[in-house]
C-alpha cells in the first residue's frame, strides 16, 4: 500500500525546528541524520510518537530520526518539499575504488551519471524512432506540423543532454547542482555556435591536419568550437563539471563565509564555463582531428581494416565526441564525388547493440534489466543506442565488448565489398536508403549493406546468448565453493517450509543484540537478531535471497529470503560517516544471491583505527510477520554456521 511520505516529511521538518534549523541532512540504511543548528528547537517526543518513525536518537553530533526500510523515500520527500541541503553518502571516495582499473573507473563514472535518467532516455529514444518512421513516409519539419512537434518532443532531451548530465555529474562529484547547471547552460547557449560563422580572422595551424579557422577570440585567445557546438555532448560536459567541482571546493576554502554563498558560485561559473569553452572544447576538437588523421592513414593501407575499425569503434568515438574527426572528411567526399566509404559503416554499430540487447532481454528476467532493455532495444532499431549503451551494455561491460566486436565484423564485410554511402540521413533501419544510388538503383552496394546489418545482429545475438546471463553489476563474482559441513543445502531450506534457517554471514564472535552500543538495534526497534564482532572483513550471504537494498557506502545491506524474511546486516556503528571509505560492494539491489556468496568486503583495521565500533547487527526487520526467532548459543562463528531460525 502506498504511503504518504510527503505528509511524514512535512511533520518531520516542522518538528525539527523548520528547514532553517537544518545545516545538513544525510541518510543511511535505517535513519535520517540531521545536523541541526539548534537541537533544542526539535521536538523529539512528538517525532517518536509519529506514525512511520521508529525512534529518535542524538549521537555523533547528529539528530537521528530512525525510519526503517522506507528511509530513502522519506529522504527524497524531504528534499522535494524543502531547500534542505541533502547529501546521500556515496562511495566516491572508497579506498577500494582506487585499486580498480582505469576502464572500470570510467565505466562506473558513466553508468552512475546516466542511470538516474536512463528510462527517460529510452522513452525519448523511442519517440525519435517514431519520428524517423514518419520521415520514411515523406514527412519533415517543412511540410508537417505533426512531424515538427514530435521531433521536438523526442529530440529535445538529446539536444540538451549536457544539462541533464550536469545535474547527475554534480551529484557524483559533490558540486552544487545549480552552479553545475549554469555551466552546462553556457555550453549549450544557442549563440555560442554562431561564433564559428562568417569570415575567419585567421587560420590556426594552417597547412596541417589540425588546421582550424578562428572566427573570434577571448582576450586574444582563439575560441575553437567543435562542429555543431556542444549539443548532445557527453564527455566535454562531464569534464567541465568535474573541473567545476574542484574549482568550487577551492573557492569555498578561500572566500570568507559572510560572502561565500554568492561569491563562490560567481567565481566557479565564471572560471569553469570559460575554461570549458576555451580549453575543453579545443582539446576535444584536436582529439577529433588526431583520430581523423590516424584513421585516414589506416584507410590508405587497407580499406577493409579501416572500415572494420570504424564499425567496431564508432560507438566509442561518438561517446568521446571524436567522430567529428571523420565526419567532415566523409562530408567532403560526398560533395566532391557523390559517395564516401568513410561514413558507410557507422550504421553497423547500432545493430551490434541491437543484437546484444535482444539476447539480454531474452536471457535476463530481472525486472530492472527488462525495464531498461525493452525500450532500449526498440530505440536501437531506429539507431538510437544511448539508452542501451549507458543503461545496460557499459555497466555489464562484456556485452558492450561483444557489440563492438560484432560491429567490427560487419565493418570488415562491407569494407571487403567496397560498400559506400550516397547520402547522409536516417538512422538504424532507415539508414538503408543511404545506400541506394542517386538514380534509384538497388545495386549490390545496397544488398551488401542489408546483409551486413543482418550479419552484425545475428553475430552479436549469438555471442551474447552463448555468454552467461549478464548482470547489471559485473563486479558480482562467482560464488565460492561451499563447505558441505558449514553451508546449508538448498534441500534443507526447501524442507523448512515454515521456517527460515539463517547462517552466519561472518567469521567472528556472537554478541547479544542488547549489548550493541546503538539504541536502535539494542532496543529491538529494528527487529530481533544477533550481533557479530567480525574477525574477517567479508560479509557472506546467510541464505538464498534477493538483495533488496545496498546502501551506496557499502556499510549496510538488506535482503529478502525465498520465504519472505527480511534481513538487515549493518557493518559497524555510525560507519555511514566514512562515506564508503574501506567498503567494497560486490552485489547490487535486485541481485539474486546464494548462501555463501560474498556480498561486501570491508577493512576491519581501518574502522578500528578511525574509532568506529565494529559490531555487525544481523536482524530480521519484518519480525511482526513472524512468531519467533531461535538464536544460536554458540559464541565463535564461522560464516555458514547456524545463526538463527525464523519460525513463521
Amino acid at each position: 500500500m502506498a504511503k504518504d511520505y510527503k505528509k511524514l516529511a512535512e511533520d518531520i521538518i516542522e518538528h525539527i525546528g523548520g528547514e532553517s534549523n537544518v545545516a545538513q541532512l544525510q541518510y543511511c540504511m535505517t535513519r535520517l541524520r540531521f545536523y541541526l543548528k539548534d537541537e533544542s528547537k526539535a521536538d523529539a517526543e512528538y517525532l517518536k510518537n509519529l506514525s512511520g518513525i521508529v525512534t529518535v536518537m542524538k549521537a555523533s553530533g547528529q539528530y537521528q530520526v530512525v525510519i526503517g526500510s522506507d528511509v530513502g523515500e522519506v529522504y527524497e520527500a524531504i528534499l522535494n518539499i524543502s531547500n534542505i541541503n541533502g547529501e546521500q553518502t556515496s562511495n566516491t571516495n572508497n579506498k577500494q575504488s582506487g585499486q580498480k582499473k582505469l576502464l572500470d573507473k570510467f565505466i562506473d563514472l558513466i553508468s552512475s551519471i546516466f542511470q538516474p535518467f536512463i528510462l527517460v532516455l529510452s522513452a525519448t529514444g523511442m519517440i525519435k524512432g517514431l519520428v524517423a518512421l514518419l520521415g520514411v513516409f515523406g514527412l519533415d519539419e517543412a511540410n508537417s506540423g505533426f512531424y515538427a512537434v514530435l521531433n521536438a518532443v523526442g529530440d529535445g532531451f538529446f539536444q540538451f543532454l549536457p544539462v541533464i548530465i550536469a545535474l547527475t555529474a554534480a551529484k557524483k562529484f559533490r558540486m552544487n547542482i545549480y552552479t553545475a547547471l549554469a555551466i552546462a547552460f553556457a555550453l549549450v547557449y544557442p549563440s555560442l555556435s554562431d561564433m564559428a560563422e562568417g569570415t575567419p580572422l585567421y587560420t590556426l595551424f594552417e597547412g596541417t591536419q589540425f588546421s582550424a579557422d578562428v572566427f573570434t577570440t577571448f582576450l586574444g585567445i582563439p575560441v575553437l568550437l567543435p562542429p555543431g557546438g556542444y549539443y548532445s555532448t557527453v564527455i566535454p560536459t562531464i569534464l567541465a563539471i568535474w573541473l567545476g567541482a574542484k574549482v568550487e571546493k577551492g573557492f569555498k576554502k578561500i572566500i570568507p563565509s559572510v560572502v561565500n554563498s554568492f561569491l563562490t558560485p560567481f567565481f566557479t561559473v565564471l572560471v569553469t564555463a570559460t575554461l570549458a569553452i576555451l580549453v575543453i572544447g579545443p582539446i576535444a576538437t584536436w582529439g577529433s582531428d588526431l583520430i581523423g588523421l590516424i584513421f585516414m592513414a589506416i584507410y590508405k593501407i587497407s580499406p577493409t581494416i579501416f572500415v572494420a575499425l570504424i564499425g567496431g569503434l564508432w560507438q566509442l568515438l561518438v561517446m568521446f565526441g571524436l567522430h567529428w574527426g571523420l565526419a567532415p572528411i566523409g562530408i567532403l567526399q560526398l560533395t566532391e564525388q557523390g559517395f564516401t566509404p568513410i561514413l558507410s559503416n557507422s550504421g553497423s554499430a547500432s545493430f551490434g547493440v541491437l543484437g546484444v540487447l535482444l539476447a539480454i532481454i531474452i536471457k535476463n528476467k530481472d525486472k530492472n534489466v527488462r525495464n531498461i532493455g525493452i525500450p532500449a532495444t526498440i530505440a536501437s532499431i531506429f539507431g538510437v543506442t544511448e539508452p542501451g549503451i549507458y543503461g545496460l551494455l557499459l555497466p555489464m561491460k562484456k556485452p558492450f565488448i561483444i557489440a563492438l566486436i560484432s560491429s567490427a565484423i560487419g565493418g570488415a564485410y562491407t569494407g571487403f565489398f567496397d560498400v559506400v554511402v550516397y547520402r547522409i540521413g536516417g538512422l538504424g533501419v532507415f539508414s538503408i536508403t543511404n545506400y541506394i544510388t542517386e538514380s534509384g538503383q538497388l545495386t549490390m552496394n545496397f544488398w551488401h549493406r542489408v546483409i551486413s546489418f543482418i550479419l552484425v545482429t545475428v553475430i552479436a545475438f549469438a555471442m551474447q546468448m552463448l555468454m552467461k546471463t549478464p548482470q547489471l553489476d559485473s563486479s558480482v563474482g562467482s560464488t565460492e565453493k561451499k563447505n558441505k559441513n558449514q553451508m546449508l543445502s538448498n534441500t534443507e531450506l526447501e524442507k523448512s517450509r515454515k521456517q527460515d534457517i539463517i547462517a552466519s554471514p561472518l567469521n567472528g564472535e556472537a554478541k547479544n543484540l542488547s549489548e550493541v552500543n546503538d539504541e536502535v538495534f539494542s532496543s529491538g526497534s529494528m527487529g530481533k537478531g544477533i550481533a557479530i564482532v567480525p574477525k574477517k572483513g567479508i560479509v557472506y550471504a546467510p541464505t538464498n535471497a534477493t538483495i533488496s537494498m545496498v546502501f551506496q557506502t557499502g556499510h549496510a545491506i538488506g535482503m529478502t529470503t525465498e520465504l519472505g524474511t527480511e534481513i538487515l546486516i549493518h557493518i559497524g556503528l555510525d560507519t555511514v560517516e566514512l562515506k564508503g571509505e574501506g567498503f567494497e560492494k560486490l552485489v547490487q539491489e535486485g541481485d539474486k544471491v546464494l548462501a555463501g556468496q560474498p556480498l561486501i568486503v570491508f577493512e576491519i583495521g581501518e574502522l578500528k583505527q578511525k574509532g568506529y565500533e565494529i559490531d555487525v547487527p544481523v536482524v530480521v526487520s519484518n519480525i511482526n510477520e513472524n512468531s519467533d526467532i531461535l538464536i544460536t548459543d554458540k559464541k565463535q562463528l564461522e560464516h555458514g554456521d547456524y545463526l538463527f531460525t525464523v519460525v513463521k
